[in-house]
């Protein structure tokens, strides 16, 4: 299998709450790694590929060196890996657009 990643990915679990388009309700996950353009995580609600999501991704004392700090994120979801043994859906999501919160 070809790698076609532009960045490089980190193997980080970070605490992220996903909301899929068109909810209000949000997922609380966490990421299995995450690069500059882009993130991976599992959740139990199935999704299309291509439909857009908004997560928060929340970055630790540990990587910022200071306060915890909350990062919005728009973005869409570019691969979806069914794993029938976790009961979940890996979702690749690229990230189009973020901000920092205060």
């Amino acid at each position: 299998m070809e790698e076609r990643r532009g960045t490089r990915r980190f193997a980080l679990r970070l605490p992220v709450d996903v909301r899929l388009a068109g909810s209000d309700q949000e997922v609380h996950t966490q990421t299995k790694d995450v690069s500059a353009r882009g993130v991976y995580f599992y959740l139990s609600n199935a999704i299309e590929e291509g439909e857009q999501i908004d997560f928060t991704l929340t970055l630790p004392p540990e990587i910022t060196l200071t306060d915890s700090i909350h990062v919005k994120c728009r973005g869409r979801a570019v691969r979806i890996e069914p794993d029938a043994q976790a009961g979940k859906t890996g979702i690749a999501a690229v990230i189009d657009e973020y901000q920092f919160l205060s």
